[in-house]
């Protein structure tokens, strides 16, 4: 695992077909993306188990981790790295039970309250969600923003991944904040070359300008 694996987070499009999000997570894990997570709301269990299963098959060897997005079972039928949940999945204290105390646990902050009560969870990291606006969510709760973001880094000791509408232009501002990572979705899948952008995120991340 990479001595910080939240740096780059790549979350898989579920709208696009498996053989263009396989060629994406390969692409993007070439150009330096650090975590993956498949995300897979619509589609039956079987199907998610298989998508995830060729995901994995794809990350073999790379040292990347993989995320299974709310479903704990899914993670547990592949061996996967960990779990994302969200605020209305399986209570993080049943799912670290289910899962042990080896497997990476993520849980979506969308809130004050959620990340005061976060510090006392048996979580890994929070997704603090929405930082802005984004065409992939529709129901955002708050937009934290970079005041927002800056601010929760410092109400918790645990790390932080950024989330929602981060591309290339304001991703340099993002990491100036001294969050441990970001996660992208379309500023990755959607570009015509994965690989190039996940390159120059990663340059934007090691790099950035200073304002």
């Amino acid at each position: 695992m990479p001595l910080n694996p939240y740096r780059l987070y790549l979350v898989t499009d579920e709208q696009q077909d498996l053989q263009t999000q396989l060629k994406v997570v390969e692409q993007a894990v070439q150009g330096g993306v650090t975590m993956v997570q498949v995300r897979e709301k619509h589609h039956d269990i079987r199907a998610f188990i298989n998508k995830a299963a060729a995901i994995k098959q794809v990350l073999e060897g790379s040292n990347v981790p993989l995320i299974i997005n709310d479903r704990v079972d899914v993670a547990l039928a592949i061996n996967a790295d960990g779990v994302h949940l969200g605020q209305s999945d399986m209570p993080v204290e049943l799912a670290r039970q289910l899962l042990g105390p080896n497997k990476l646990l993520g849980l979506s902050i969308e809130n004050e309250q959620q990340l005061k009560h976060a510090n006392n969870l048996p979580i890994d990291y929070i997704g603090l969600s929405a930082i802005f606006a984004t065409a992939t969510k529709s129901n955002i709760k708050k937009q934290w923003g970079l005041v927002g973001l800056e601010n929760a880094l410092n109400q918790t000791t645990l790390p932080i991944v950024a989330i929602g509408g981060i591309n290339k232009t304001n991703i340099s501002a993002i990491a100036q904040t001294g969050v441990h990572g970001i996660a992208l979705v379309s500023a990755i899948s959607h570009a015509s070359s994965p690989q190039q952008a996940a390159r120059e995120l990663t340059r934007l991340l090691a790099h950035p300008p200073q304002l």
